[in-house]
């Protein structure tokens, strides 16, 4: 039947295809960010939850994750925000990982009534890290003094140009357990039984798809469409939530001066190497 005749047929008449709103959550995980290189936070992505989460007729949300993590704090967010929406709106939330999820991208993933993976994804890493470098010795071969002036005597912990402290480093690992502590606490929440017992599940280490399948980090192994079809027959469809229009396009079309745009490029080339560095602990 032509698409014009059959809006003409009163609803019970009609045969519906089943749309399944999906969103792509991919990135480090950072609150900020900048024209060059968005962050994923909740900020970036709360409009598009908020339309995907409001389409009534759909049963239920498509999230595709591609984040080896960052920030704790959103992480959480994001998956907060997630829950709050299917409570409210009654929404199943199937979540399906690219690449990675790991660490901040694995939290979210947690957001997922299901979670189904492609059996050469990464997923894991549940654990706390935080890195740096140290320059005192540097300094001292330079000549350059450090002096740091401070009212508290903790204001200067962790400072790379002075020498570390095991005080320092003790308080450090003890924000990093208490972070560390939570994460663990979430996963056994959403996981339950399904979770194998397994010496390594929370020791920071990551796995395949179809490794992490087998320690029931996710409940199946596959792709996004096969997955759908399978649940809600051949003709469902995806209505991709995007983001707005590309930043690159908004930051150039705003900038007159040719300093500004090179001076943002350079920072967007800085920002993209830290980025990399996240990525690449994971072979990527």
């Amino acid at each position: 039947m032509l698409a014009p005749l059959k809006r003409l047929l009163p609803k019970k008449f009609r045969k519906e295809k089943t749309v399944i709103p999906l969103l792509r959550l991919q990135g480090v995980i950072q609150a900020g960010g900048s024209q060059f290189r968005p962050a994923l936070n909740l900020a970036a992505v709360e409009d598009r939850l908020d339309k995907a989460f409001g389409m009534k007729r759909a049963p239920a949300v498509a999230i595709s994750i591609n984040s080896p993590g960052g920030s704790p704090v959103q992480s959480r967010a994001i998956f907060h925000r997630i829950r709050d929406l299917a409570h409210q709106k009654e929404k199943k939330v199937l979540v399906f990982v690219e690449d990675v999820a790991a660490s901040g991208g694995y939290l979210i993933a947690l957001a997922g009534d299901e979670i189904i993976a492609d059996p050469t994804s990464i997923v894991g890493s549940i654990g706390v890290i935080s890195g740096g470098f140290g320059f005192p010795e540097l300094m001292r071969k330079l000549g350059v003094e450090r002096r740091v002036y401070t009212a508290g005597e903790n204001k200067s912990v962790l400072d790379p140009f002075l020498p570390e402290k095991q005080s320092d480093i003790d308080h450090l690992k003890s924000l990093q357990q208490d972070v560390h502590r939570i994460f663990i606490d979430m996963v056994k929440a959403r996981r339950g039984a399904k979770l194998a017992d397994s010496p390594d599940l929370f020791t920071g280490l990551f796995w395949s798809g179809e490794t992490g399948h087998a320690l029931g980090l996710v409940d199946g192994v596959g792709d996004m469409m096969a997955e759908l079809r399978r649940r809600y027959g051949d003709e469902v469809e995806i209505e991709k939530i995007e983001a707005p229009r590309g930043f690159l396009g908004r930051f150039i079309s705003s900038r007159k001066g040719g300093g500004e745009i090179g001076a943002g490029f350079a920072a967007g080339l800085a920002e993209t190497a830290e980025e990399r560095a996240w990525w690449s602990r994971y072979g990527l």
